[in-house]
């Protein structure tokens, strides 16, 4: 079983346990107490900052790396992760395998910077827990989600006013997503079957996506020089996570990283 399965199997015991404890018709009722959501998309288009502009994740740790930071704490981080210039914030939910939660999103929500829920989502229900915990944006990663049941999410995505970043690594799935529609495509450059790393993966798949649809690069982005790759290939966005979470001082790294 691959890492990516192995997650999935658990997520699915968790989101049952979850819908156990807080029913749908519960989530679905709080819905209007939670903040109007922000414009996610915008906010990597922003013609202030210059492309690629910054996804900034929180990740206490990762299946790969084990713990990342010990002294994790996600407002602090995330204040650091604003006056390095980040445009926005990535917040691993995922418990088991990474460390994180929701009080981790809500906790750093207030900030400024829109949010995006990063997790294994398969189900509309974890949408509502995003929206109701103030996430502006989720990701839904289209390796792990079957054709109808990712249209489904899109679909509820923006019932809700929120924006889903959808996760690609092929030709195949960049194409899934441009015909269901998607304004936000990432392209992983972490296989998640085999968790290998390359960089070359966005750039090879950038001429596939128009220029008028978002990109996102995700994974393996460590270095000034990557970033500068990714500039020159065209990406608007990069999600950067152990770079910045392993580092000293993030807000500096994260200077760094956009160039000072």
């Amino acid at each position: 079983m691959s890492i990516l399965e192995t997650i999935f199997a658990h997520k699915r015991e968790e989101v049952a346990a979850a819908r156990a404890r807080v029913p749908l018709k519960a989530l679905e009722a709080a819905l209007g107490d939670a903040p109007p959501p922000r414009d996610f998309a915008a906010a990597l288009q922003d013609a202030h900052r210059p492309a690629p502009r910054l996804i900034a994740e929180l990740k206490r740790r990762s299946p790969s790396k084990g713990l990342l930071r010990p002294d994790f704490r996600p407002r602090a981080l995330a204040q650091d992760y604003r006056q390095g210039g980040a445009a926005a914030l990535s917040v691993l939910t995922d418990a088991r395998f990474f460390g994180g939660s929701l009080d981790a999103l809500r906790t750093v929500r207030d900030l400024g910077l829109p949010c995006l829920r990063k997790d294994f989502i398969f189900d509309r229900y974890q949408i509502l827990e995003a929206r109701t915990a103030g996430a502006d944006a989720v990701l839904l990663i289209l390796a792990m989600l079957p054709p109808r049941v990712f249209r489904d999410l899109l679909a509820c995505t923006r019932e809700l006013g929120m924006a889903a970043l959808v996760e690609t690594h092929t030709a195949d799935e960049v194409q899934q997503a441009l015909d269901a529609g998607a304004r936000l495509i990432g392209v992983n450059n972490r296989d998640l079957h085999t968790f290998e790393v390359r960089l070359e993966t966005c750039l090879e798949l950038r001429p596939l996506i128009p220029p008028e649809v978002v990109m996102v690069a995700e994974s393996g982005i460590h270095t000034p020089a990557d970033v500068r790759r990714l500039a020159a290939a065209g990406v608007d966005a990069m999600l950067v996570g152990e770079a910045l979470v392993t580092a000293p001082d993030p807000a500096a790294a994260a200077r760094a990283l956009l160039g000072g």
